[in-house]
């Protein structure tokens, strides 16, 4: 059975979605900063309305987000490779919605695997001061723990928590595209639901950063033990990386390329600088040695007289007064 957070995509307006996390607990504040809550405001419906949605996420590049590829649908249920929503903001770095920290960015761009419920969000301005979530590039091991992040409802009646929700779980069959993943704590039937899809499991070395493996995709409707689905991003690592790379991303290159321009054009400007600074010291030395030389050579186009012509003229005084 699909996972109940498929269903709120396409709900009607007025629909009240279930839980995400369901009997998870609330994140450490601060903790997992990596986690991101895309909020989509005006989804078209099949009955020409709208309505408003959310989904959960990672940064796994200043300016990329790795998210479930169901939460951009048409409302004839088909995944699409662009936002579906009049507008989409990624939340980044805020454990409280409430609090003024992390950042709020516009998604410009989606990006859909062809082979798993997995996309990639592309940012409108990159995020500096978030270390991204590392992805791993093997799958885990059966029995395994993992931990999952997400916003959303804490249980089918409650209204959207505005605090990141988390909890463990154990990996169970590793599939060619997915893993399945039950509860382990706080209790046997935490489990992934409405609004936590394409939230990021991820593993947690000792004392090592930790490794995204798998994004929400579908499961029972919950809390519930048992397993649910989750896409495996292991074996998508080649497509994510080129992707995300500044070749393949014409908004990051030229950004880059504008980068290099400007720093490229302020050292013409100071080297331009230097060279006028040193141009202008040393004129007036010149313009002192010129002087100087003319002084000491008489009147300018005039040769002096060598000194050995004065003993004749000498000599022609002396015989014109003796004449």
């Amino acid at each position: 059975m699909l996972l109940v957070a498929l269903a709120v995509i396409l709900a009607p307006v007025g629909v009240e979605p279930a839980s995400a996390i369901a009997r998870g607990e609330d994140a450490p504040d601060g903790g997992y900063r990596f986690s991101v809550r895309l909020t989509m405001t005006g989804i078209p419906t099949a009955d020409h309305g709208s309505r408003d949605s959310w989904c959960s996420g990672a940064l796994i590049a200043p300016r990329w987000v790795v998210t479930a590829g169901h939460c951009f649908r048409t409302a004839d249920d088909q995944r699409v490779s662009r936002t579906v929503a009049r507008r989409t903001t990624a939340t980044v770095g805020r454990t409280n919605l409430d609090d003024q920290g992390g950042h709020v960015v516009d998604v410009v761009a989606v990006h859909q695997s062809d082979s798993a419920d997995v996309a990639l969000a592309e940012l409108a301005a990159p995020i500096s001061d978030i270390a991204p979530l590392r992805v791993g590039d093997t799958p885990p091991r059966t029995g395994e723990t993992v931990r999952l992040t997400g916003y959303g409802q804490t249980d089918a009646d409650s209204a959207a928590p505005t605090t990141l929700q988390t909890g463990r779980f154990v990996v169970g069959r590793v599939g060619d595209s997915v893993l399945e993943v039950s509860g382990r704590s706080p209790h046997r039937d935490t489990s992934a639901c409405l609004h936590d899809s394409g939230g990021p499991y991820f593993l947690e070395p000792p004392g090592g950063a930790p490794v995204l493996v798998a994004v929400v995709s579908n499961g029972p409707t919950c809390p519930h033990e048992g397993a649910d689905v989750s896409a495996r991003t292991d074996n998508l690592v080649g497509w994510i990386a080129d992707t995300t790379s500044p070749r393949a991303n014409p908004l990051a290159a030229s950004s880059d390329r504008l980068g290099v321009t400007v720093g490229l054009l302020v050292l013409v400007l100071l080297a331009l600088a230097v060279f006028l600074l040193v141009g202008a010291t040393r004129s007036p030395g010149r313009r002192r040695r010129s002087r100087g030389s003319r002084s000491s050579r008489g009147t300018p186009g005039v040769s002096p007289r060598p000194d050995r012509e004065r003993p004749a003229a000498q000599r022609d005084r002396a015989a014109r007064r003796a004449a």
